[in-house]
């Protein structure tokens, strides 16, 4: 039995340890399965598509070749965090043959026994996921529109992530790292320093874009 753990996370500062003791502990006392028979994939990259994930990439490769016989993740996020995206995936493993584990969820897949109960929550756990990041998409536009309204805004330089441009408050090009940073950062999994080292700004500006401009990164 062949065993493929994907760990993933969407910044290049962030640790793997925790999906990797999940997962590893998962594979070893609910599979029977050794370290030996374990192979670890692991990507720092944004989960919204997965053409940018080269080790998501090669574990395809190795399903679609009949290397992998069960894929292990920690979380359905860490997979994708769009539907359509998800589904592509949990249907070249059934095709393949390949079972899907996903710790948190406590949720299994396999090729030939349909569930539908098991089926409806994984669909489901992918549409909160991609609502949630819908959702804060549209927070951000929000924020972008008022802060445009603001006489604040027409003073001193763009906030981080954006440029100022005829008037107008528009994404920089680091926005979408910026939006990921931010966000590592509003739920704990960043400090505030590896964020500026990130994003080669400072502390301050850091605390200032999530306490005090939170409307323009939906954190």
């Amino acid at each position: 039995m062949s065993v493929a753990c994907y760990v993933r996370v969407s910044t290049a500062k962030q640790n793997l340890d925790r999906q990797l003791n999940a997962t590893t502990e998962y594979v070893q006392e609910r599979l029977g399965t050794g370290l030996g028979n374990i192979e670890f994939y692991r990507d720092k990259a944004t989960g919204t598509s997965t053409v940018a994930r080269s080790s998501y990439q090669r574990l395809m490769d190795d399903i679609a070749t009949g290397d992998v016989n069960i894929v292990v993740a920690h979380e359905v996020s860490r997979i994708a965090r769009s539907i359509s995206d998800l589904e592509r995936t949990a249907d070249r493993m059934r095709e393949a043959g390949v079972e899907l584990h996903i710790v948190a969820e406590g949720l299994v897949i396999r090729p030939r026994e349909e569930d539908p109960y098991q089926r409806a929550l994984f669909q489901l756990l992918g549409v909160f996921a991609e609502l949630e990041a819908n959702i804060k998409r549209q927070n951000i536009r929000e924020g972008i529109a008022a802060r445009q309204e603001s006489d604040q805004y027409h003073h001193g330089p763009a906030p981080l992530g954006f440029v100022k441009r005829d008037g107008k408050l528009v994404e920089g090009a680091n926005y979408h790292q910026v939006i990921e940073v931010l966000d590592q950062v509003a739920r704990g999994d960043l400090s505030k320093r590896q964020a500026a080292l990130e994003l080669n700004s400072s502390r301050r500006t850091i605390r200032r874009a999530i306490e005090e401009r939170a409307e323009l990164y939906g954190v």
